[in-house]
């Protein structure tokens, strides 16, 4: 790679750092291109000739963050139950405030919605992954429930009703997932 492009491209993850920094302090709605520019120390121009419009920089930067989550989730090997619940705890540990800020905040600006649901369809996909086992043989409706008591009991907000609201430890957080999971994670079709 040339020096100019790589100069493009670092200018472009400065961009990318700068709204996601700034939308993790305050709403979607008040951040403005020319104080994603001021934190990226670059002009308005610069922003707009990469990305375009706050809708489609707001959209660059949740692609962005969408590859690391699935990196990170990616590492849950399918159908190790405690393997499962630890990457999906260290998964709300770092992200679960920021996924429910994100979710507050959907209804605010349609980019914010498309993040939300790329997110869910994200989760929904991975617990079918993790889970397949448990789905193996399973067909129709019985399927569809199952996947969706899965994908309930792995949501944010019930890591957030254990961990937040009940100030759980994350242990103990993680040893309630477990819980929760094992009935609906047994092979086989029920």
């Amino acid at each position: 790679m040339g020096a100019r492009a790589e100069s493009a491209a670092a200018t472009g993850e400065r961009i990318l750092d700068a709204v996601t920094a700034l939308f993790w302090e305050q709403p979607a709605d008040r951040i403005s291109l020319d104080e994603v520019a001021r934190c990226a120390g670059v002009s308005v121009q610069t922003v707009i000739r990469r990305f375009g419009t706050k809708e489609l920089l707001f959209a660059a930067a949740a692609e962005r963050a969408v590859v690391r989550v699935r990196a990170q989730r990616d590492t849950a090997p399918v159908g190790d139950l405690r393997a499962v619940v630890a990457v999906l705890a260290e998964h709300y540990e770092q992200f679960g405030d920021r996924v429910l800020k994100l979710l507050a905040e959907e209804d605010r600006m349609p980019a914010l919605r498309e993040i939300a649901d790329r997110g869910r369809q994200l989760h929904r996909d991975w617990c079918a992954r993790v889970f397949a086992p448990a789905l193996a043989g399973m067909r129709g409706v019985a399927r569809a429930r199952r996947l969706a008591q899965l994908v309930a009991v792995c949501d944010v907000q019930t890591w957030k009703l254990l961990r937040r609201d009940s100030g759980l430890s994350r242990h103990q957080t993680e040893l309630a997932l477990v819980e929760l999971l094992e009935p609906l994670a047994r092979p086989g079709p029920s």
